[in-house]
Parts: structure tokens; sequence; C-alpha cells
């Protein structure tokens, strides 16, 4: 079973869980996925730096990892 990531998965869990969603995060303009400081925001902050709805994002990024 495909692990589920929520709004407050860290941006760092997130590329461990599965790195083949950088390109989802990249298409949005996170460009900063190595940063260091990225690893520690949360999906939901980095959606909101971004202007981009968290639960929109989530969704797309747990019907990606879920194939």
């Amino acid at each position: 079973m495909a692990a589920t990531v929520t709004k407050e998965t860290r941006i760092g869990e997130l590329l461990e869980i599965n790195m083949d969603v950088a390109p989802i995060l990249l298409n949005i303009g996170m460009h900063c996925l190595g940063c260091p400081s990225s690893q520690m925001e949360t999906i939901e902050e980095a959606a909101a730096v971004h202007g981009i709805n968290a639960d929109e994002l989530v969704k797309e990024i747990n019907d990606f990892i879920s194939k």
C-alpha cells in the first residue's frame, strides 16, 4: 500500500516517500526543493507561499503516489 501524505507532511518527508513527485512540485513553481529550509516546510506552508490550494495539491500528490 502506498503512503498517504497530508498538508502537514514536510517537503523533505514527501521526497523521501516518493522522489518522483518532484516534477509535480517543480511544475507549480516550487523550484527550491533542494534548499534546506524548504525541506522543513509542510506541504501547506509551501503551497501558501506559492499561491497554490494545499488541499488540491495533496490530492494530486496522493493520486500520483497511489498509482
